[in-house]
């Protein structure tokens, strides 16, 4: 992480405001939050654990379908977003709290896991103790939208910048995954820079 959990979370405070009316003019970002969702699919059943939840774009859009949603982040400023958007719709079952990758703060059941545009500001090391922290977790299925290099790294291109952003390469995550015991069951290339990652397993974790 080349920024502090602070640094990050001061620096999310205050774009929280203005954090959705941003996200429009971002096509590849759109696209990854579509995406997730559609992936992500909960049983009526279902608890879904979002990390780096954010203004709870995704978390929100999966609670109709679920039986609750959890959503953990590290800026106080995003998830009050998150939580007015939940009063405004009515949606009850739904619950925000601080919580990072690492320590989620969450020790109960979880289905499904997603985040979104959260894990690339950790190191390759720091993301796999991540991956296998959220497979202790015991969930059948891990969606993650982020930024990620399909190609050669290009901090001209959209979605990266070295200052603020530590993306992995596509292989280093799918190995991860598959070390932490997920079998990668799609990839999705939206931008060189930008995909949306499936990992699933056939057995409960244990752990």
């Amino acid at each position: 992480m080349k920024k502090t959990i602070e640094e990050h979370a001061a620096r999310f405070d205050d774009h929280a405001g203005a954090y959705d009316e941003q996200q429009p003019e971002n096509e590849e970002y759109r696209a990854c939050v579509s995406l997730v969702i559609d992936h992500a699919a909960p049983e009526p059943s279902d608890t879904v654990l979002d990390l780096g939840t954010g203004t709870g774009a995704i978390g929100l859009s999966l609670a109709a379908d679920a039986a609750r949603v959890v959503g953990r982040d590290i800026s106080d400023g995003m998830m009050d977003q998150a939580r007015e958007k939940a009063a405004a719709h009515d949606i009850e079952n739904v619950a925000f709290g601080t919580g990072t990758f690492r320590e989620p703060n969450y020790d109960g059941p979880v289905d499904i896991v997603v985040s979104n545009f959260a894990l690339h500001h950790l190191s390759d090391d720091e993301k796999r103790a991540a991956i296998k922290t959220i497979a202790a977790l015991g969930p059948q299925r891990f969606v993650l939208g982020d930024v990620m290099f399909f190609d050669t790294p290009d901090p001209d291109e959209p979605y990266y910048d070295p200052e603020v952003d530590d993306p992995s390469t596509v292989g280093v995550l799918a190995d991860a995954l598959t070390d932490a015991g997920f079998s990668l069951t799609a990839v999705e290339r939206i931008h060189e820079q930008v995909g949306v990652l499936v990992a699933e397993r056939t057995t409960r974790s244990e752990e």
